[in-house]
């Protein structure tokens, strides 16, 4: 074989490859469809939240597929091994709800510009935190979606305690395919989100 035809036949596998990537995974799933023991707390389908208004008609959470099997597989580590779970704030987002978002919080730090979109308009994204046996949260030094400079990942001037427990939730996260955000300790980005196109289909 030709070093040409070489090459064709290499980048045609390729760009085969790269396209089954963005199809295969083209559906977001229910999260507790793949872990149904999973513990959610979606402050978006309740007042509770820092709009102080109701986004969500329904306390689901979505992901894609691989997202969501991934999650599970971290689950099953930390209550095997260190008997914590995860507590699921938020995944799969509507781009209207990011817009609405974006109205009251236009800082790229904390709210994507809903003209680009986001890792959660996505379905490739994750809010989170650790609880342990009694469901209680562990200390992680501040409140989920707190927007100051003490839920930034470098912020060190915090109890080693509060410390290691972020350290252990990126690391866990880490280890199965997701990526943190650097200003949200409680983001997590699924890898090759970029693949997954943008959603406004309504949460069920």
């Amino acid at each position: 074989m030709s070093r040409k035809i070489y090459c064709s036949a290499f980048l045609l596998l390729f760009i085969c490859s790269s396209l089954f990537a963005q199809v295969s995974d083209t559906s977001i799933v229910l999260l507790k469809s793949i872990d149904s023991t999973i513990v959610t707390d979606v402050r978006y389908a309740t007042a509770n939240n820092f709009t102080g208004k109701v986004l969500y008609p329904t306390a689901n959470v979505y992901l894609r597929k691989s997202a969501a099997e991934k999650l599970h597989e971290a689950e099953v580590e930390l209550l095997s091994r260190y008997n914590l779970r995860l507590k699921v704030f938020d995944g799969y987002r509507p781009l209207s709800v990011q817009k609405k978002l974006w109205e009251i919080m236009p800082d790229t730090r904390y709210v994507a510009n809903p003209k680009n979109g986001s890792r959660h308009n996505r379905g490739a994204a994750v809010d989170l935190t650790l609880i342990d046996s009694t469901g209680r949260e562990l200390e992680m030094g501040t409140s989920y979606d707190d927007f100051t400079d003490r839920a930034h990942r470098d912020y060190e001037d915090l109890p080693e305690n509060v410390l290691n427990n972020r350290r252990f939730l990126e690391e866990i996260m880490v280890k199965y395919g997701f990526e943190p955000l650097s200003t949200e300790w409680w983001h997590f980005d699924y890898s090759g989100w970029k693949n997954y196109s943008i959603l406004d289909e309504e949460i069920k």
